[in-house]
C-alpha cells in the first residue's frame, strides 16, 4: 500500500494514530510509528514546554507527528516552540485560524495538516487535510458524515487527503484508500491500547461501549469553562453527566457546584460524570491489546484491496 503518506514520512501502512490530547501521548506514538504507522500525541491547552518535550522524547527515534489546538495558540505561543524544537515528521494544527503557524512549522521542515469538517474548510485550506467526519471522536464539527465529506473533498481539492471518523479496522481503510484518501486518520481505535493513557476504569467503559453510546455536544466543554469555539463540540461516551445538562449548556456555564463535581469526579475515575471521547467506532473496540497489533490489523486492508480488484 504505497500513498503520499507512507512516501512523505516512510511508513508500511498508510494509517495515522490522531493526537488524542489527554488520552495519547508519546508512548503510543511511539509504539504506532514502531509498527509501521505514524504516531502521534496532542497536546492540551495547559500541557507545558516542558511536557512536550518529554513526550517528544518518549517518542523520539520514528517519525512522529504532534497535534495543536490553534484557538489555544495566541496566548501561548511557548507550545509552538516547543514542537519546532521537538522536530516532529507532521503537526496538526486545527480548530481555530491555524494560519499564523503554518509558514513557522514549514520553514523548520515540518509538514502541517489540518483537519476539516467540511468541504469549505478542506478547500480554504490548500494543504494536506484530514477530512474529519463528525461520527469522529473528541472535538471536530459535527456537520458531515465521514465518507460524504470524503468524497466531496476528494472532488474539490488537488492536495492529499487522510480521512477521519468511523474507522476501526481493515474494512474502514480499504474503503478509504479505495475512495482515493491517501490513508486513515485513526483515534478510537487505540484508545483502549496498553500504551495509551487512558486510566484502566476509562478503558473499560470503552470495552464495554456500543456502536449507540456516543454522544455529540458542548456539555464537558463548557461545564470545564474551556474556550472552545462553538462550531466545535466534542463526542464522548454518552453518561449521567451529559445527560443532565445537554441543552442546559447556559444554565451550566453559571453553575460552579457543577463544574466541581466534573472536576471531582475526573480525579476520582467516575466515568458516569467524567467525559471519555470516543467515537462511534467504540463498539468495535473489543479488547486491550498493544498498539501494534491494532496496526497490523488495519494492514490487513491491503489483501482485502488485493481481492476487490
Amino acid at each position: 500500500m504505497r500513498t503520499w503518506v507512507t512516501e512523505r514520512f516512510g511508513l508500511e501502512v498508510p494509517l495515522v494514530g490522531a493526537p488524542m490530547a489527554g488520552a495519547g501521548g508519546g508512548l503510543l506514538a511511539a509504539a504506532v510509528s514502531g509498527a509501521g504507522a505514524l504516531g502521534m500525541f496532542g497536546v492540551g491547552p495547559s500541557d507545558t514546554p516542558e511536557w512536550i518535550a518529554e513526550q517528544a522524547a518518549l517518542a523520539g527515534g520514528l517519525p512522529f507527528g504532534i497535534g495543536l489546538m490553534a484557538w489555544t495558540l495566541p496566548g501561548n505561543p511557548a507550545q509552538v516552540e516547543a514542537v519546532i524544537a521537538a522536530r516532529p515528521s507532521l503537526v496538526s494544527v486545527s480548530f481555530g485560524d491555524y494560519t499564523p503557524y503554518v509558514e513557522p512549522l514549514r520553514s523548520a521542515g515540518i509538514a502541517v495538516v489540518t483537519q476539516a469538517g467540511t468541504t469549505r474548510e478542506a478547500v480554504a485550506a490548500e494543504r494536506a487535510v484530514v477530512a474529519r467526519g463528525g461520527e469522529g471522536g473528541g472535538h471536530g464539527r459535527d456537520a458531515v458524515a465521514t465518507l460524504p465529506l470524503l468524497q466531496s473533498v476528494l472532488d474539490a481539492v488537488s492536495v492529499p487527503v487522510l480521512a477521519a471518523g468511523g474507522i476501526a479496522g481493515a474494512r474502514g481503510l480499504a474503503a478509504v484508500l479505495a475512495a482515493g484518501a491517501e490513508g486513515a486518520w485513526v483515534g478510537t481505535a487505540f484508545l483502549a491500547c496498553t500504551e495509551a493513557r487512558g486510566a484502566a476504569p476509562a478503558k473499560r467503559r470503552i470495552l464495554e461501549a456500543g456502536e449507540e453510546d456516543t454522544a455529540y455536544g458542548r456539555v464537558f466543554d463548557v461545564a470545564q469553562r474551556l474556550a472552545w469555539p462553538w462550531e466545535y463540540g466534542g463526542r464522548a461516551l454518552r453518561n449521567h453527566f451529559f445527560d443532565t445538562w445537554h441543552g442546559r449548556e447556559r444554565e451550566l456555564a453559571e453553575d460552579d457546584q457543577a463544574a466541581a463535581e466534573l472536576s471531582t469526579a475526573r480525579a476520582a475515575g467516575d466515568y458516569d460524570t467524567a467525559y471519555i471521547y470516543a467515537g462511534q467506532s467504540a463498539g468495535m473496540v473489543r479488547e486491550e491489546r498493544p498498539a501494534a497489533a491494532v496496526v497490523a490489523e488495519f494492514a490487513g486492508a491491503e489483501a482485502l484491496l488485493r481481492r476487490w480488484s
